[in-house]
């Protein structure tokens, strides 16, 4: 048998990176968002084939799916929205000219959405309620059940309404039962119960 290596191979490469003003980092031209509390730290980057992994010291504090450059010089953005919905929500205008914004959306119900939205509303109204639907599936943690109800209204042919969606996710309120009246067997009851079966 030969001797062990001295250095355990790994199946990712690690770089560290700073995490910019813009709340993300670059790996390869790519660029990947990060929470803003993160911004101005360096973090340590597992770049494996299929995802990227941010540390933070040894604590994981960024996951994400690995992109892959495009062949037309265009950069590539990977953003969760969870990293920029508060952002978003202090200025939603933003949305608009965002260069990321078609990566932000988290499913294709929601690019959709955006779509009817620009379509039929003035900016600023399809931008804040645009920023209000990711903000309930956020803050809900209902990404998966919201765009269900989206693409049903897309299916009837509704703008998107963020106050009736968030109303339609709402638990719905159960009326407590009324107060049961207990009444309580005499204790001398007992004694006769039990001189009958004896």
């Amino acid at each position: 048998l030969k001797p062990l290596p001295q250095r355990r191979t790994t199946d990712f490469t690690e770089i560290v990176v700073p995490v910019t003003r813009t709340g993300g980092f670059l790996v390869k031209s790519i660029f990947y968002s990060a929470p803003s509390q993160l911004i101005g730290q360096r973090l340590r980057v597992h770049l494996y084939d299929d995802r990227v992994e941010a540390f933070l010291g040894g604590t994981l504090v960024v996951s994400h799916p690995r992109a892959r450059g495009r062949g037309d010089g265009h950069r590539v953005h990977v953003i969760n929205y969870h990293h920029v919905i508060h952002a978003l929500r202090r200025k939603p205008q933003a949305l608009w000219s965002s260069i990321y914004r078609d990566s932000l959306f988290p499913r294709t119900e929601y690019a959709e959405a955006w779509k009817v939205l620009q379509r039929d509303l003035p900016r600023r109204d399809a931008c804040r309620r645009m920023v209000d639907l990711l903000f309930i599936a956020h803050e809900q943690a209902c990404e998966v059940e919201l765009a269900y109800l989206l693409a049903a209204d897309l299916d009837a042919g509704l703008v998107p309404d963020p106050k009736a969606l968030a109303s339609r996710l709402a638990p719905r309120h159960m009326a407590l039962p009324a107060d049961v009246t207990v009444v309580h067997p005499a204790l001398d009851s007992f004694d006769a119960l039990l001189g009958a079966s004896a």
